[in-house]
Parts: structure tokens; sequence; C-alpha cells
């Protein structure tokens, strides 16, 4: 659609000056975005005030901060270096992905079993058991039939998981000194901390 005419000072033209002034739509004029354009604007500036070889220490740190209440609603952990691991669990055949097919078909089975048992007047334990003999002969078949369908391209089963290097605990800068008095007291009590 053609603008023919402009429908007041701050209209859309194209080209012009101030023509980088979006037309409204139907919530409204848009506002133009904050920042500086290069990505989110971010919150305010923090300090890393530890860094740890594993997850459980950070959190150990985390914790006795809100312990001893810091407002850690001003803190956070950041995983750093981070690696995926797919770790191989077993080779995948043709049985096992039935196998599998089936456990996950009796599950459903059994759900729609209990769905139509509830509505049931007679054995509804009867209705229970078809749903979940159903549900596991057909999972079989999908799982097979799927597995079969990869050509041998994947024939095994494995767990992905993100692993970090390390993890920093931090802080706004406005609260820095504070966290730093805490977490002395932590240090002076024997905890074991590796800070950064």
């Amino acid at each position: 659609m053609l603008m023919t005419s402009a429908s007041g000072p701050a209209a859309w033209r194209p080209g012009t000056q101030g023509g980088d002034l979006l037309p409204s739509g139907p919530a409204g004029r848009p506002s133009a975005p904050s920042g500086d354009g290069h990505g989110p604007v971010m919150g305010p500036p923090t300090v890393t005030i530890g860094s740890y070889p594993d997850y459980p220490s950070a959190q150990r740190v985390v914790d006795y901060l809100a312990d001893n209440r810091f407002p850690v609603e001003h803190t956070a952990i950041v995983g750093t270096n981070l690696t995926l691991v797919e770790t191989v669990l077993g080779r995948m055949t043709t049985g096992r992905a039935a196998l599998l097919g089936a456990g996950t078909g009796a599950w459903f089975g059994l759900f729609i079993g209990l769905l139509f048992g509830i509505f049931t007047v007679g054995n509804w334990l009867a209705v229970i058991l078809v749903g979940l003999v159903i549900g596991a002969i057909w999972g079989a078949v999908f799982g097979a039939v799927a597995h079969a369908m990869t050509g041998g391209q994947r024939d095994f089963t494995s767990a992905s998981s993100l692993r970090a290097g390390q993890y920093a605990v931090i802080v706004d800068a406005q609260l820095v000194d504070q966290a730093r008095q805490v977490l002395g007291r932590m240090q002076m009590s024997g905890s074991t901390t590796n800070p950064g």
C-alpha cells in the first residue's frame, strides 16, 4: 500500500529527515528500543567475587550469603567454558528400540485406559488393562519401525548434558563490599571456598 498523504508532522516518510519514525500500528506508536543497538540491555554492572571448580561450591557461597541476610537477588552463578558432553549409554538394536517403544506406549495406554475406565459402568479394570496392552503393542511397533528407518546411522543411545569448566559468583557492583565482608567471615569460620 502506497502512502499518499501525511497525517501530521511526525508521519512516516522513508528516505526523508525523520524517516526513521515508524508508522503507528494497531497498538499505537512503537517506542524506540533502548540501549546502544548492540543486543539486549543488561542490568547493573557486576563484579565477580569468587570462582569455583564445581557448581556445589558456588551454590554453597550463595547459600552462605543468603543465611547472612545478604540480598541474594543481586547475585548470579555464571558457568563459563561450557562443554557439551554426550554420554553413550549403550548399543541400540531394533529389539531394544521396540522394548523402549513398548514401555512408552504402555504408559500412554495406561493413561488412556484410566481415562476411559472412569466413565465405564462395567469392568473398569479390564478397560485399563486393554489400554495398557494396546499401548505397549503400538509403542513397540512404532519404536521398531522408527529405528529401522534410520538405516543404522545412529545405533546407540546417549544422554547429552552441558558442563561448565568454572562457576563464577557475581554480585551487583554497589553491593560488592558487603558481599566480600560476609565471605570474609565464611573463610574465617573454616569453610572451604576458592575465591578467585
